[in-house]
């Protein structure tokens, strides 16, 4: 399944509030320079559990090759995420490298 998020979150979001255009570059370098004294050093938000110990790795491909990976990880009732493991194992091997896991 897919663990998208849902555009639907957006809408509960209250709208900006609506300010003159002149007035903008000031408002925006005073909320610069108030956010850097007030920033927080830990992140807002605690990362997952599952994501712990963990790094991404991301690239670019076709519309094609998504759609075939997604496919697959469907019909083989896995995530894309365990298919990209087991190929990424598969290409350590190749190159004789020892496979690490998920």
């Amino acid at each position: 399944m897919s663990r998208k998020p849902s555009f639907a979150n957006l809408r509960t979001a209250a709208p900006a509030p609506k300010t003159p255009l002149a007035d903008l570059p000031r408002q925006q370098a005073a909320a610069v320079s108030d956010e850097a004294e007030d920033r927080p050093k830990a992140p807002a938000t605690p990362r997952p559990e599952s994501r712990v110990g963990r790094k991404q790795i991301a690239g670019f491909f076709t519309p094609e090759m998504s759609f075939a990976m997604h496919m697959l990880a469907r019909r083989q009732d896995r995530s894309l995420q365990a298919l990209m493991a087991e190929a990424f194992n598969d290409v350590l091997r190749k190159y004789g490298e020892s496979p690490i896991g998920e």
